[in-house]
């Protein structure tokens, strides 16, 4: 694992899905100025970082995620100006930014791909994954194919409008997979690494990256991908070693392998985040089980050497808002767990005044079931929920038509809201070093039905017990060490026992131990 930025150690982020959160020009988009007038909400909040989703040129036919010039904000947000002076405001108050780097594909807009689809060689021919003729499609891929004079099939990585950028393949087995070693592997590779630069010369402190773990293919074990990773941590190391570095992987001890500084725990795969908030029962509303997500987390944890660097998210724009399966006083808990685990968390804007996703919102910039979590910001009851003053058939994804639905003002000035809550747990997490990012975690109850989550959090000799139990009926934790006092609650007060605690139902309390 890389040298780790030391802002890492206590961060916590906050996304931003800029086309949703502030809209200052009256366009019915967000925009760059709209998160740099934000600023201060977020920091008040106590977030320290802030993770912004795509804001770069795109067509948006995938919400930015297909990029058509990688240097170059996109015209509705703003400027190159904009976001340089986001960097300097955010600095100003203590906040790190980590723009998305989206390095596997491209928009089939991209200049290198108009190049790539020539016939005639020339040096981003093989920028992107061809097959050598358009009747063979790149086998476990879509693929292009019949769309220019070139012969053969182009691999594409989720829609049909974003080509597979090529890093070349751990075990070529056709002949058109090119190695890792092939000179337009390594010149894409090389050309990642120069918009990195662009970047963090500009400010910015470091990438969340998209699918980091997916770039070198025929990769089973992802041996490949990590050496690749390697190689631009190296980059990094000698040119920008400050460079935080944050995968979406879900295999940390993979990712950290690589050079990355913390990775995030996915909502597919084997990771069982949902069994926690998104599922037919999720934990949190009390009737769920949590051991299948405990066993999975701590494997991952005992993998990566116990370094504790697994972020896991409120929720983010590729899932339901966390609203949508956790109702009422069990959000509260939701985000008492959050924001005691080790990583990094991230705080989904909005959740933490409690954002509903909205139903049956017709699909927008390729977002379709997911569309309904990325809806406007609602700052205010005045028009539009203060996101913007465009006439509402104008705005880019139309606002929770709720009328009781919650605002950040109304929030802000209530002491016993979600977002008070929220800004209270971030207040003890700060306070306390041991549940912070690197603090080491036990496992005490790993929330099988009838139990609850009990977890011991520990740093250079501070030890804390975080007891969440959602169910209705109170639980009896019993210890093997003693308990000294309470240093967070909601739901009720514990009682401490001779032989641990007694836990009401729908609470949460957090313990320093003797």
């Amino acid at each position: 694992m890389a040298e780790r930025p030391a802002w890492l150690d206590d961060a916590v982020f906050y996304e931003i899905y800029p086309q949703s959160f502030n809209d200052t020009d009256g366009d019915g988009i967000g925009n760059i100025r709209g998160i740099t007038e934000k600023l201060p909400y977020i920091r008040e909040l106590g977030c320290t970082a802030i993770w912004i989703n795509p804001c770069f040129d795109s067509p948006f036919g995938d919400a930015g995620y297909d990029v058509s010039d990688y240097y170059r904000v996109a015209p509705r947000y703003g400027t190159n100006e904009d976001l340089s002076e986001l960097f300097r405001q955010a600095h100003e108050l203590g906040i790190h930014v980590l723009l998305d780097l989206v390095p596997g594909h491209t928009s089939w807009e991209h200049p290198w791909f108009r190049e790539s689809m020539k016939a005639e060689r020339n040096e981003f021919t093989d920028r992107y994954i061809w097959t050598d003729s358009v009747w063979e499609e790149p086998a476990g891929y879509g693929s292009l194919r019949g769309i220019s004079d070139r012969d053969g099939s182009c691999a594409v990585n989720f829609f049909t409008h974003q080509p597979a950028l090529n890093y070349g393949f751990y075990k070529p087995d056709r002949p058109w997979q090119q190695p890792m070693d092939s000179p337009g592997a390594v010149s894409t590779r090389e050309a990642m690494k120069d918009v990195m630069r662009f970047w963090l010369s500009r400010g910015c402190d470091g990438f969340r990256v998209d699918m980091a773990g997916s770039l070198v293919k025929n990769d089973e074990d992802c041996k490949g991908t990590i050496a690749l990773w390697q190689d631009i941590r190296a980059f990094l190391d000698e040119e920008y070693p400050q460079a935080a570095m944050v995968s979406e992987w879900g295999e940390p001890c993979q990712s950290l392998a690589g050079g990355f500084h913390m990775d995030f725990l996915l909502h597919f795969g084997p990771s069982h985040y949902n069994d926690l908030f998104r599922n037919e029962k999720p934990f949190f509303m009390g009737e769920g089980d949590a051991s299948g997500f405990v066993s999975k987390y701590m494997d991952s944890y005992e993998r990566s050497q116990r370094r504790g660097l697994i972020c896991i998210p409120s929720g983010n724009h590729d899932m339901d808002r966390l609203a949508r399966h956790i109702k009422g006083d069990r959000l509260r808990l939701a985000f008492a767990f959050l924001l005691s685990m080790p990583g990094a968390p991230y705080i989904y804007y909005g959740d933490e005044i409690g954002m509903n996703y909205v139903e049956g919102l017709t699909s927008v910039e390729g977002g379709y079931g997911r569309t309904g979590s990325r809806s406007p910001m609602q700052w205010d009851s005045s028009l539009n929920a203060g996101f913007s003053t465009a006439p509402a058939d104008k705005l880019y994804i139309p606002l929770d038509p709720s009328p009781d639905r919650p605002t950040a003002e109304a929030q802000l000035k209530d002491t016993a809201s979600l977002r008070s809550e929220v800004k209270r747990l971030i207040a003890v997490r700060q306070a306390h070093k041991a549940l912070q990012s690197l603090g080491d975690i036990e496992f005490i109850c790993d929330g099988a039905p009838g139990t609850p989550l009990a977890y011991i959090r520990s740093f250079e000799g501070e030890k804390i017990l975080a007891v969440i139990n959602p169910a209705d009926a109170s639980y009896e934790l019993t210890l093997d060490r003693a308990l000294s006092e309470v240093i967070y609650s909601f739901g009720g007060e514990p009682l401490l026992t001779e032989s641990g605690c007694l836990i009401p139902g729908v609470s949460a309390a957090f313990f320093t131990l003797k």
